[in-house]
């Protein structure tokens, strides 16, 4: 009985230890570990350059990223880059692109496409100091193009939706939680 006890609790040993270690970090995604400087409290977003013909990207992508930094972080955000911010985020539209995904086998036409965007982004404080930089951003979103002529509607600009709430999101985590 003794014997049993103890591989028992020999065997839970690691079960247990495993457990507490996952356990750690743990933390909730509206309350995010802020790893910017001390003394910044206004953030500066700017609509961000577009250096691409794409209607409207760069102001889809700027409202998803001060959409995100509202409701995720501590900071008061502003539309201009007036001066009076502690920081300011720059952001460039480098490239934006359309590529045909897949073909229907019947017809040969495009059935689904992919979106891919490039960006540019830079975090700067008021004395000119970078504090997050990345230069190559890149996300792709896939829609599907409609097969009927008549009812055509163009699936592109909900896809760039999409895939610019992925990009602000993946932003401010990680300008926030410095990943």
């Amino acid at each position: 009985m003794i014997r049993v006890r103890r591989t028992i609790f020999v065997a839970s040993i690691p079960v247990l230890i495993s457990i507490l270690l996952t356990a750690c970090g743990y933390h909730s995604s509206t309350h995010a570990q802020v790893r910017l400087p001390s003394g910044i409290d206004t953030i500066a977003v700017p609509i961000f350059i577009n250096k691409t013909n794409s209607y409207r990207a760069e102001q889809i992508l700027t409202e998803a990223v001060v959409r995100e930094f509202t409701s995720r972080s501590p900071y008061k955000i502003a539309a201009k880059d007036d001066g009076t911010s502690d920081a300011v985020l720059h952001g460039t539209v480098v490239t934006t692109n359309v590529y045909p995904l897949t073909y229907d086998s019947q017809t040969g036409r495009q059935s689904s496409a992919i979106v891919q965007i490039n960006m540019s982004v830079k975090l700067v404080d008021k004395r000119g100091k970078t504090l997050f930089e990345n230069p190559n951003y890149q996300f792709r979103e896939q829609y599907q193009v409609s097969r009927e002529v008549t009812s055509f509607f163009d699936e592109s600009p909900p896809a760039v939706d999409r895939l610019s709430r992925d990009f602000a999101r993946t932003l401010v985590a990680e300008i926030l939680e410095g990943f």
